[in-house]
């Protein structure tokens, strides 16, 4: 058994049996070695941030670690900014990274370079693997590192000629360590503040977005008179008909100041205090309301569930509310960005799975969809775009009994479009709302935010997105997709049906005016 047999062995020993690469030269013996451990599903991307994306998803859904292969530190460098996203979710992955033989690196080699600088801007665990009978262990523990709590990105960098020498043995998953419990007397301090009859804030995020521990946090919310609210761009909010509602904080700095002015004491679950996602002039950059105390229930590495039953217990929380059944009439006429949300929610299939980078044309798809049928809303969590139809495709993986909804807009779609050619190679269950206004509007509403003069025709053209005009469903068919395109409400209610009753990735292009 080689190094790269033995690795993969022992991946899919500890559980992670999903691999999304884009492989090289260096990589060819991992690659090889993929026939002599058949149960490594391998997913071929043909660009590196599709690779990273998707195994964001992935893990956000599965709950568990999928395994990346990329091509030495450019290679790395290229699938950066989703595992950006993917930190900032606290998703577990492992990543792997080829590198040249350990006998050529001195000869500084065309694509030779610092991995371990750019691993280190998303990676806790990095660790080489220098000898073919060593890489079992090291796998093993960067699946342990990956796996947490909490979920974080575990890269390990594979020398070529550890890969190909023999001597290869798997490893064992070390034993996991169990979370502190967390302390009464720092519980009974949360309730005292949540009772003491100051206005309160229950902010939620992270894993406090799954179903059950957020029932319990809107119950103790309830009982207390504390608002609740959550993440602004949460890596997996379970919501819909039958589970707790959610308000999530608004995007814009001023606006969530408003919901959070007045606040005595922010209590967080899984979730960092709220600051500005931006610096802008005469605004404040920290969000926490003056004189207010901000609260841990648990830290990232901690018992959340365990932390959450002792409050509720101790503040008598038993009820939580609950969202009942309400889906937005069918849109006639006129295709606007709120149309094709509200026909989103009209329609949703129960148990759908949201990837969400509309961004300024998804405004109203959270509101549209509040009442639908039960889903899970996967976030753009570290603001870096190109997401959306990589965590799609690892979403689809993961579940591949549940339709995945990718809700993108023309601009960020055009960083990580190659994914639309991997939905097709691997049949997967993904419809794509595809919002062009053909700009980024996002950007011209930012010009004027940050202070900047309104910006003469030069300066505008820079955030359009036409001259030429994209053909979203060309690109589409060319990339091996069924794609059409809605001009009216009409015709995308239409095309959605059908797009929702008909397995396998769809395309649908809707042509939006720009709501900016």
């Amino acid at each position: 058994m080689n190094g790269a047999q033995a690795l993969i062995r022992t991946l899919v020993d500890c559980g992670v049996d999903t691999c999304f690469m884009n492989p090289g030269t260096s990589e060819m013996h991992f690659v090889a070695a993929l026939d002599a451990v058949p149960e490594m599903r391998s997913v071929l991307a043909l660009f590196e941030g599709v690779a990273t994306g998707a195994a964001d998803g992935y893990g956000r859904m599965a709950g568990r670690p999928a395994a990346t292969l990329l091509h030495l530190g450019p290679g790395l460098g290229n699938g950066l900014a989703n595992l950006h996203n993917a930190r900032r979710a606290r998703t577990p992955i492992v990543n792997i990274v080829g590198d040249h033989a350990t006998h050529h690196k001195q000869y500084d080699a065309q694509l030779e370079s610092d991995i371990e600088t750019v691993a280190r801007n998303v990676s806790t665990f990095i660790r080489w693997s220098t000898k073919a009978d060593e890489v079992g262990t090291d796998a093993a523990d960067a699946v342990s590192a990956a796996s947490g709590p909490p979920g974080q990105v575990a890269t390990l960098v594979l020398p070529a000629d550890v890969s190909w020498s023999e001597g290869g043995l798997p490893g064992r998953l070390p034993a996991p360590a169990r979370p502190e419990p967390p302390a009464d007397a720092a519980i009974a301090e949360i309730a005292a503040a949540l009772q003491s009859g100051e206005p309160a804030c229950v902010f939620v995020g992270g894993r406090a977005g799954r179903a059950e521990l957020l029932a319990q946090a809107s119950a103790i919310a309830a009982a207390t008179g504390a608002k609740l609210l959550g993440e602004t761009f949460p890596a997996r909010l379970e919501r819909g008909a039958g589970r707790a509602p959610l308000d999530r904080l608004a995007y814009l700095a001023e606006f969530a100041a408003m919901q959070l002015d007045g606040l005595r004491h922010i209590v967080l679950i899984d979730a960092k205090a709220p600051v500005s996602f931006f610096a802008y002039p005469g605004k404040a950059s920290d969000l926490v309301p003056e004189g207010c105390r901000v609260h841990v229930l648990a830290p990232p590495d901690g018992d959340l569930a365990t932390a959450l039953a002792m409050l509720a217990e101790r503040i008598g929380a038993s009820t939580a509310p609950v969202q009942q059944p309400a889906a937005p009439g069918l849109p006639t006429g006129a295709l606007t960005a709120d149309a094709v949300c509200a026909a989103l929610g009209a329609l949703m299939p129960e148990g759908a799975i949201v990837s969400d980078e509309a961004n300024t044309s998804g405004l109203t798809a959270p509101g549209r969809t509040t009442g639908s049928a039960p889903h899970d809303w996967l976030c753009l969590t570290g603001g870096a775009i190109g997401q959306g139809l990589p965590v799609a495709i690892g979403a689809a993986v993961a579940c591949p009994d549940r339709k995945v909804i990718a809700l993108e807009s023309d601009g960020s779609a055009l960083y990580t479009m190659q994914s639309w050619w991997t939905m097709a190679r691997e049949n997967l269950d993904v419809t794509t709302i595809l919002f062009n206004n053909r700009s980024y509007a996002l950007l011209n509403m930012e010009l004027g935010r940050v202070g900047a003069e309104a910006g003469g025709p030069r300066a505008k053209d820079m955030l359009d997105l036409a001259r030429p005009d994209m053909d979203f469903t060309a690109i589409a068919k060319g990339l091996g997709l069924h794609a059409t395109r809605a001009t009216t409400a009409d015709e995308f209610v239409d095309q959605l049906r059908r797009a929702l009753a008909t397995p396998g990735p769809t395309v649908i292009e809707a042509m939006v005016p720009s709501i900016l």
